[in-house]
């Protein structure tokens, strides 16, 4: 196949280049040439701004069977490269996100569930009060420009490594170093993640597949839980961490903020994007690399990483603010008890 990929040298674009390299695809990159240029000096790569009309003049004339788009996230540019695209492709697959769904979303939904809707849906204000709103309407513009023809890939929190968030990195990079850990809530707590190579060939075989449609991509199949996580991260990096597993009602009580403070930590009642159904995605033949082999991959990224990035990561608390909660929490649990 010839496939265009829109971005294609950040984090998921990075792996998805690099399936469809492995698959012998022809690949062509557009992008604007500011984020890891030099990462495929063997790839064709096209030069552009996808937030105008004219920036898209460089795809003029060309024609490729499928293209992947890997960062939208106004409707506006969605639009404007989708309707560009609608002669040049067969198929376009729109990389969403799980966050589409509304806050009505009940646990264990599939991809039927409620979506996000926006109070000024013309807003291009990306934030975390527009950012699911804004992927819904995303969908639709991809959806509108080639009918019939558009993968819509609903991903949940991408992890491993090259991950800029730093919130599954954090729990790796914070066990290594060992000593006591706070934790959020339980051990039992329900997650859900996708391992970012296992997404990428994924969508390459779908590609591939020529399928079109809505699908959440995110894992395991099997339920999996904080501990085992946690649990996970102890035995690769050979850690004596010890986990203090702090309620809910105290981390709220402190203003320890989930996902941010916490990665991985929704409080009950909040956490349905972690408890979403993916039979479908399953049925068509995703699959996921084994947890240690994530948190591996992650942990070997992270110690290769410059100093600065690996002291500065951007989720998570910093040590001074866990050891402070951690001497808060021992003394609460005394208050109680005593």
């Amino acid at each position: 196949m010839n496939i265009l990929i829109i971005g294609g040298t950040r984090f998921l674009g990075q792996y998805l280049t690099e399936a469809a390299l492995r698959a012998g695809h022809e690949v062509t990159l557009f992008n604007r040439g500011k984020t890891n240029a030099d990462l495929f000096p063997n790839v064709e790569q096209l030069q552009g701004d996808r937030q105008t009309a004219e920036g898209h003049d460089v795809l003029n004339g060309r024609r490729w069977d499928v293209a992947i788009d890997t960062c939208g996230y106004v409707p506006r540019h969605v639009r404007l490269t989708a309707v560009r695209l609608a002669d040049a492709v067969d198929r376009y697959i729109f990389i969403s996100t799980i966050s589409v769904y509304s806050d009505a979303l009940q646990p264990e939904s599939d991809e039927s569930g409620p979506l996000a809707t926006l109070d000024d849906p013309m807003t291009e204000v990306v934030d975390g009060a527009t950012y699911g709103g804004l992927k819904v309407l995303c969908e639709q513009a991809a959806e509108a420009a080639l009918p019939g023809r558009v993968l819509q890939v609903r991903s949940g929190l991408i992890v491993g490594p090259h991950d800029p968030t730093d919130r599954f990195t954090y729990w790796v990079a914070r066990v290594a170093t060992g000593g006591a850990v706070l934790a959020p809530d339980s051990p039992s707590s329900g997650v859900q993640f996708i391992d970012v190579q296992d997404e990428a060939e994924w969508i390459i075989r779908m590609a591939e597949a020529r399928a079109v449609g809505i699908y959440n991509v995110t894992g395991p199949a099997a339920p999996l839980k904080m501990g085992e996580v946690l649990e996970t991260c102890c035995t690769v990096s050979a850690s004596d961490a010890q986990f203090t597993w702090a309620s809910e009602d105290y981390l709220q009580a402190h203003e320890v903020q989930p996902f941010r403070d916490m990665p991985l930590w929704v409080p009950e009642g909040h956490d349905a994007p972690l408890r979403l159904r993916v039979d479908k995605a399953v049925a068509d033949g995703l699959t996921f690399r084994s947890l240690a082999t994530t948190v591996a991959d992650t942990f070997g990224w992270h110690r290769s990483r410059p100093a600065a990035e690996q002291a500065a990561l951007q989720a998570g608390i910093t040590a001074e603010r866990e050891a402070e909660l951690l001497a808060l929490y021992k003394i609460s649990l005394r208050v109680t008890y005593n």
